[in-house]
């Protein structure tokens, strides 16, 4: 069943109870739960065994915060590690390892309270000198971070990871053991929503002084977060079990999880439908149809934070020196096709690259006003004017990461250039740890075909638009299509620097505005997040960023 035009945004989280009778073969467990009570009489009796088992997509890039980059890899350090402040399960920011903060009336000084009883996974205290500690070890040059930017608002950040300052030199001091003053360059709306981000996340320094690249692995790893490493096996899983020293461990209810990465998302739900998975990281687009009819009070549909485009490659002919090859490729795609017949999940096409975030509007394409059948014919015109024809057609090859619903998009993409320009298109998907490093190396990569396109997803890493424009400024360490503006970085760096909201958006939006003339990615749809979940499983919020602390949850009785 398809979501309606009218509907895409009446997104709903539907009540978890199972509606099915008895059935046979892989549903059984699914058929079973209709006739179990979950939660006892009172509905809030827990199980006996407080064990979680989450599908967690591809593999793991990395389990260190400082490094790591991706869902899959997010997931799992927001259970291992905790910063400064935390997510409520509705994702309001609220204090994590600092218990409370006084702010400067400037806006530009932070001092935070750090609580007494915050404690690493082996018993000894969380102090301010371990975050100073680890923000310097963040930005190092010689941690090789691509996420260094999002740390950029604090004082001497940019120069500390460019390597032309010392780290000694960072706007973060400890006052002493429990207090940390972070000192920004100008005033900061979203910052204490970067504070919950893994760039920002204490790391034990003597465990990664000890263990040098093998300070992530079990028996290696000390974390301060809810739960801590026991197991790691890669394609297998990761077993994670409470942090007895955790502050808040009081209040933590499940002693295990184990995530499973799974990059075939059909596989997932075959293992979920077995009873093999508690939650999974998402639903085949295929599969929403069947999950809708079948097992409506177990799949969530809900708004999430990010923007699903594909990016090309400007640092060689022929993208570099052609916008207007980039834009034809880009009003030839039909995102009405891709969000309502391939994805189907109530996705939103995309037009624009920030979607909808508290103060701000977000601005659009021109085209975007336009019938499909007006973009195609500009398409046409664009492609000629770029010098590719019929006897000459553009030939380029797009990389994307191994997972069937990006090769169903990559699909019907390469059929819509095919059929309005005739563009020969070759794909070519890549596990996802691989396809990472893949699509960084600009120069390298496309071995077959002298153009270059990926597939791209960003999700914001706190709720403001400002998560979305860094991403393509020139500093950034993911700006992967290695796109150069000077009017962009600039803007950027103004709404940087404003404290007021008005006026600081007005800066973004311009930016947009850059951003979409020159198109160094095609952006196709702002995402919605889907998954299932057992009915037994409480404690679940959906919220815009999809994240779900373990420590949170419960397993009832069933």
């Amino acid at each position: 069943m398809r979501i309606k035009k009218g509907h895409r945004l009446k997104l709903l989280l539907v009540a978890v109870a199972l509606i099915l009778g008895a059935c046979s073969g892989n549903d059984d467990s699914v058929g079973m739960a209709g006739s179990l009570m979950v939660g006892g009489v009172n509905g809030d009796e827990l199980a006996e065994a407080q064990v979680m088992r989450r599908g967690n997509g591809a593999e793991p890039q990395s389990l260190d915060p400082h490094r790591a980059e991706g869902v899959p890899s997010g997931n799992i350090q927001r259970d291992l590690f905790e910063g400064l402040t935390i997510e409520a399960p509705n994702g309001d920011v609220i204090p994590g390892v600092a218990e409370s903060w006084r702010i400067s009336e400037d806006g530009r000084i932070y001092v935070f309270q750090l609580r007494a009883n915050a404690r690493w996974s082996n018993g000894g205290p969380v102090t301010a000198h371990d975050f100073v500690y680890s923000f310097r070890r963040s930005l190092d040059p010689e941690t090789l971070s691509r996420y260094t930017f999002i740390l950029a608002p604090i004082l001497n950040a940019e120069a500390v990871a460019s390597g032309t300052m010392p780290p000694a030199e960072l706007g973060v001091r400890a006052l002493d053991d429990h207090r940390l003053e972070i000192t920004l360059r100008s005033v900061t709306p979203y910052f204490l929503g970067v504070l919950n981000h893994s760039a920002s996340y204490p790391v034990h320094r003597g465990s990664v002084e000890a263990h040098g690249n093998r300070w992530t692995r079990p028996g290696n790893l000390v974390s301060n977060g809810a739960y801590l490493l026991v197991e790691r096996f890669p394609e297998s899983h990761i077993k994670i079990v409470r942090n007895p020293y955790y502050w808040d461990n009081d209040s933590t209810v499940i002693d295990e999880v184990w995530y499973y990465p799974t990059e075939d998302s059909a596989s997932e739900l075959r293992r979920y439908r077995a009873g093999e998975l508690e939650l999974t990281s998402t639903v085949p687009s295929k599969q929403i149809g069947w999950a809708q009819e079948n097992l409506p009070d177990q799949l969530v549909i809900a708004p999430y934070l990010g923007t699903y485009y594909y990016g090309i490659n400007l640092t060689k002919p022929p993208f570099a020196d052609s916008p207007a090859l980039r834009r034809a490729l880009t009003l030839a795609i039909d995102r009405e096709i891709i969000t309502e017949e391939i994805a189907g999940a109530g996705q939103i096409p995309a037009f624009g690259w920030v979607p909808p975030v508290i103060n701000y509007t977000g601005q659009q394409m021109p085209e975007a006003a336009w019938t499909q059948a007006e973009r195609e014919e500009e398409a046409r015109r664009l492609y000629l004017e770029a010098g590719y024809s019929d006897e000459d057609p553009l030939r380029l090859e797009v990389l994307y990461n191994t997972l069937e619903d990006h090769r169903r998009i990559a699909v019907g993409i390469a059929s819509m250039w095919k059929s309005i320009l005739g563009v020969e298109t070759s794909l070519l998907n890549q596990e996802w740890r691989v396809f990472l490093d893949t699509k960084r190396k600009k120069d390298e990569m496309n071995v077959y075909t002298e153009t270059e396109v990926f597939r791209g997803g960003w999700i914001g890493d706190y709720n403001d638009a400002f998560t979305f424009s860094e991403l393509m400024h020139s500093g950034s360490g993911l700006n992967d299509s290695g796109y150069i503006n000077p009017d962009y970085d600039l803007l950027l760096e103004l709404a940087s620097k404003e404290g007021d909201l008005k006026k600081r958006a007005e800066y973004l939006q311009e930016a947009e505005i850059i951003l979409l003339k020159d198109l160094p990615i095609i952006p196709l749809y702002f995402y919605v997040s889907t998954y299932m979940v057992k009915p037994w499983v409480k404690g679940l919020t959906t919220n815009i960023m999809n994240h779900h602390y373990s420590k949170n949850l419960q397993i009832l009785s069933h």
